[in-house]
């Protein structure tokens, strides 16, 4: 693939094999996945507004998530100093990334440090290195976030991605577990059940252990995440009217930072590892084959 910059402005990047199958990068606004099309589809939702908008928090693409993941509910409290509230999935999506394209191994290699902001929030000495290889229909996430502190690092990590969908009738959810969590009520629910709602707005947490996918039959493709422990919870997360359904792999839930549920602590001088993949069946084309 042909690596391009397209848009000198916002400093996004393009992996390019030809008009119609390409991945775009924004390493600038947080690492963000902006597009990604195959066979001439949008595989993702994007809402271009409000990327433009800085006053807004970006809806769409890929964003990473760190060091929380959806909420917490007041801020830290380190060797005995408390910090103000994180906003909401933490810092990393709004910040700048450092980056390196590597064209012969189809690769973008991102990473983040912290900086005099981050300490107003989170007072360690950190950074992450995410290894993202790239073929057209998969993405493989390679996460490695070192602790440069002299304490042990509290830390969440996750992604958001956004998909387009033809219609909310239209998809059909595979392999989830039996139960899930309604994060609006913090209560148990049968995922089944709960998933039969995704056209009013669902907001819902579970513990997964294969493989999770959806299908859209109108659009022709199915969408896999595969994302081992520790990173094996799924949110899944609908907003109508917008057409796009979000699928996110976390290592923690909201809040985990305070209440210490599944809350990752990375050793002093030292690293954790995680992984995921996102991968695209274009079931039109195969069924060409």
């Amino acid at each position: 693939m042909e690596i391009q910059l397209v848009n000198n402005e916002n400093n996004i990047f393009r992996f390019l094999k030809d008009d119609f199958n390409y991945i775009d990068f924004c390493p600038k606004r947080g690492g963000l996945v902006t597009d990604w099309t195959l066979y001439g589809k949008k595989i993702l939702y994007f809402d271009q507004n409000r990327f433009l908008d800085r006053s807004l928090s970006i809806r769409g693409g890929i964003p990473i998530l760190f060091p929380i993941c959806g909420s917490v509910d007041k801020g830290l409290s380190i060797s005995g100093k408390n910090y103000p509230l994180l906003p909401q999935h933490g810092f990393a999506r709004d910040m700048s990334w450092q980056y390196k394209l590597n064209n012969e191994k189809e690769s973008l290699q991102l990473s983040l440090n912290d900086n005099e902001f981050t300490q107003k929030y989170y007072p360690f000495s950190f950074e992450i290195k995410i290894d993202i290889m790239i073929n057209l229909n998969f993405l493989i996430y390679e996460v490695e976030i070192f602790n440069y502190s002299n304490n042990q690092m509290p830390i969440s990590f996750g992604l958001h991605p956004y998909f387009n969908i033809s219609d909310f009738k239209n998809i059909k959810f595979q392999d989830y577990p039996l139960v899930c969590i309604d994060q609006k009520r913090n209560n148990l629910q049968l995922t089944a059940d709960f998933l039969r709602n995704v056209n009013k707005g669902i907001d819902l947490l579970m513990y997964s252990s294969d493989p999770l996918s959806f299908t859209d039959y109108i659009l022709g493709r199915k969408i896999t995440l595969i994302n081992p422990y520790p990173f094996n919870i799924n949110v899944i997360w609908s907003d109508p009217p917008r057409k796009m359904i979000c699928i996110e792999p976390w290592t923690s839930p909201r809040n985990s930072l305070i209440n210490g549920l599944r809350k990752i602590l990375i050793p002093s001088h030292s690293s954790k590892s995680f992984k995921a993949s996102i991968i695209v069946d274009d079931i039109d084309k195969n069924l060409d084959k």
